[in-house]
C-alpha cells in the first residue's frame, strides 16, 4: 500500500504536499529573423506572454541584437500552447517568427 495521505476530520483524504511533485519547467525562447517586424514581436510578447510594454520592448531588443530571447518559463503543456499561438498568429500575418522549447 502507498502513502494514503492524511485524513481530515471530515473523513476526506487529502494528498500531502510532499507527494505532489512539481512538473518539469521549460523555457520558451523566441528567435530573431530578418522579416518579422519589431512591433509584431512586441505585440506577441504582450498578448501571449503577458509582458508589460516596457518589458516586451526590452526582450524584443535582446532578440534583435543577440539572436534569441527568453519569453518565460512554464510547464510543458503551457509552453507548447503559447508557442503554437505565436506560430499560428505569425503565419496568419505572413511572418516566419519562431519559438522553441528548452528544459529549464
Amino acid at each position: 500500500m502507498g502513502n494514503p495521505g492524511t485524513r481530515h476530520s471530515s473523513g476526506v483524504e487529502v494528498q500531502s504536499e510532499q507527494g505532489a511533485a512539481r512538473p518539469p519547467m521549460f523555457k520558451v525562447i523566441m528567435h530573431n529573423d530578418d522579416y518579422t517586424s519589431m512591433e509584431f514581436v512586441v505585440e506577441m510578447l504582450m498578448q501571449v506572454f503577458h509582458k508589460s510594454p516596457t518589458e516586451a520592448n526590452q526582450i524584443m531588443l535582446h532578440i534583435h541584437f543577440k539572436g534569441n530571447g527568453l519569453c518565460g518559463v512554464f510547464p510543458f503543456e503551457v509552453a507548447e500552447t503559447k508557442i503554437a499561438k505565436v506560430h499560428a498568429t505569425a503565419r496568419a500575418q505572413g511572418y516566419p517568427l519562431r519559438c522553441s522549447l528548452a528544459k529549464a
